[in-house]
């Protein structure tokens, strides 16, 4: 590693001691874009979610889906046991068809006087209370079968073959999980900063990479008890790496600001009626007054005090005093 005096460093003196030239390091500020953001914490859910349960009680015939699969819409996942419905359909389908033989021959006989209106009328009815019952068990037929809602991954199997279900119990859970969405709040104040479409940048627990998306719903109301608003963001997640119910920090980026001159948070150093940092000048460090705008996780922005091409001093701060002699590691 190379050592090298600050811009416009001069030799040592004769006869000055080398342990007073302190070997610190630094970097020289350079203007670039900067994201103004804030940061909050959220959690993944499912694009879409739903608990499977039937509609009507029976017995389990068939169960078609393996626990931890995908499953495509329309395939049907779960056969209750409808023998008992299907012979009533059967009778009903009967009594349809000897009650629209009836009306055939009332409307028949009306027309040549031989019966009442009222008794046409009555068997009219007749026929069309018997066409509604058809409709009724048909419906209660298909309530028997279970089918996807959409295409998804299954769950773990809540029932077995044989078993009796009833509406109250849980079959299984199904997932849409690419894409996901991402729940999260901020505080009111910046509301008026965020639309439909503002990028967002999060992390999850247990994985190191940095995942995006883009807010594309937002609760109209601020909670009262919070003074927060609710938004909903939407991201790919093709390879399953994102898990509805993780824990999630976001970053939401408010708005890009052009030529920031940014810093290392560790670089600063608080007094009581402002902020410092050293820079180093001729080969010595003096301390610079610095006022600040946006802070990151990491890093701040320097509004006033510091100008492009200065270099910063970035470590050693606290061995440093006026006209200290350095030598400074550039680190870009």
């Amino acid at each position: 590693m190379v050592l090298a005096g600050c811009k416009g460093n001069n030799p040592e003196q004769p006869g000055k001691s080398a342990s007073k030239v302190v070997t610190v390091s630094g970097l020289v500020v350079q203007p670039r874009i900067l994201e103004n953001s804030i940061m909050t914490t959220g959690n993944v859910i499912a694009n879409e979610e739903v608990e499977l349960r039937s509609e009507v009680p029976g017995r389990i015939v068939a169960i078609n889906f393996a626990e931890g699969s995908l499953v495509n819409k329309g395939s049907l996942l779960l056969k209750i046991d409808d023998r008992e419905l299907q012979a009533q359909l059967k009778k009903l389908q009967v009594d349809e068809k000897q009650a629209a033989d009836d009306l055939y021959r009332k409307e028949k006989l009306l027309e040549l006087k031989a019966v009442s209106q009222e008794e046409y009328d009555k068997a009219f009815n007749t026929h069309g209370i018997a066409l509604a019952e058809i409709e009724l068990v048909k419906t209660q037929i298909s309530k028997t079968e279970i089918y996807a809602p959409f295409s998804g991954q299954i769950g773990l199997r809540q029932v077995s073959p044989g078993g009796f279900v009833s509406s109250s119990s849980l079959v299984a859970r199904l997932q849409q999980t690419d894409p996901v969405k991402v729940d999260f709040a901020i505080p009111e104040k910046y509301r008026g900063k965020v639309q439909k479409g503002t990028l967002i940048k999060f992390r999850v627990e247990g994985n190191d990479s940095s995942f995006t998306g883009h807010i594309y719903a937002m609760e109209p109301k601020i909670d009262p008890a919070t003074r927060n608003v609710s938004l909903r963001a939407l991201c790919p997640n093709p390879k399953g790496t994102l898990v509805p119910g993780s824990f999630a920090k976001v970053e939401i980026v408010l708005d890009n600001i052009q030529d920031a001159l940014v810093i290392p948070s560790e670089a600063i150093i608080p007094m009581m009626n402002g902020e410092k940092v050293f820079v180093c000048r001729n080969g010595k460090a003096g301390s610079q007054i610095i006022e600040t705008g946006i802070r990151t996780e990491r890093e701040v922005e320097v509004t006033s005090g510091l100008n492009s091409g200065d270099t910063l001093i970035t470590t050693g701060l606290l061995q440093l005093r006026e006209n200290t002699d350095v030598k400074i590691r550039l680190v870009k």
